[in-house]
């Protein structure tokens, strides 16, 4: 039985664990809801040694904190090479392309999110297929979980586009990607849109009252959800097509919204 070994455990990673899984993998994790503790060095090492992939969706340290930029390559870096390697990474490290598209052959590090652009290319140095990720979505996270929480929000910018993807839709890419070439690729649906299309959408399918237009500051986001609108561009998944034969279930948020929507 082959064996994948992921750094932490979250919301996205339970979603490709599945999908190993369900193709008869072994999988063992760190992270609060994995089977081993992070910090436990002697039993990652061993397991990490008869690991056959090895997927990190730790985040980049706080470097304000004195946080290491990548906590897994900082303490585990050593027991990884020659390991086949994934990582989970974001299209944030392309910044703001005014609306225009970007696929992996734009500029990174432009951004606000730096430190995930240090990581994105240490992750790419030490040999791993790096995936970036837009907005992701799907079961108990999507735009249906913030109306009924009453946290949904249209905002008035009416140039603003962003690209998403479906969270079962990455764990197929990060399969597709197993006898890939190292290197970037983003894992991106083909149609990107405004949140307030998204929204709109979910309330029409839902025979909900569309939330009122607003302004960022009427709208009183937190300093990380302005940060979200504070980068516009369309994100093209060419080469996770041509490269991994990636194919996402649900192309669209259209489509994505029909499968998640409480009211089908």
């Amino acid at each position: 039985m082959p064996r994948l070994f992921i750094f932490g455990l979250g919301y996205t990673a339970r979603f490709v664990a599945a999908r190993f899984a369900a193709q008869g993998w072994e999988v063992v994790s760190t992270g609060t809801q994995g089977t081993l503790s992070f910090e436990d060095a002697g039993n990652v090492r061993v397991a990490l040694a008869d690991a056959d992939h090895v997927l990190s969706s730790v985040p980049p340290g706080n470097e304000g904190r004195g946080e290491p930029l990548d906590p897994v390559l900082e303490r585990y870096g050593d027991a990884l090479r020659g390991k086949a390697l994934s990582y989970l990474s974001s299209t944030g490290v392309y910044g703001d392309a005014r609306g225009a598209w970007v696929d992996e052959s734009a500029p990174v590090g432009t951004g606000r999110r730096t430190a995930r652009a240090e990581a994105d290319g240490a992750w790419l140095a030490a040999g791993a297929r790096v995936y970036r990720l837009p907005g992701i979505y799907g079961p108990g996270r999507s735009i249906f979980d913030r109306l009924a929480e009453g946290r949904a929000h249209r905002i008035d910018l009416p140039e603003q586009v962003f690209s998403r993807v479906h969270v079962e839709d990455i764990g197929s890419g990060v399969l597709a990607g197993l006898g890939a070439p190292p290197g970037a690729y983003n894992l991106a649906d083909d149609l990107p849109a405004s949140q307030n299309r998204v929204v709109e959408e979910a309330c029409r399918l839902t025979s909900t009252p569309l939330p009122p237009l607003q302004s960022l500051d009427e709208a009183g986001l937190s300093p990380m959800a302005r940060g979200f609108y504070a980068e516009n561009r369309r994100v093209a998944n060419g080469k996770a097509r041509a490269r991994l034969g990636w194919r996402p279930r649900y192309p669209t948020y259209l489509d994505g919204l029909r499968a998640l929507c409480p009211r089908r």
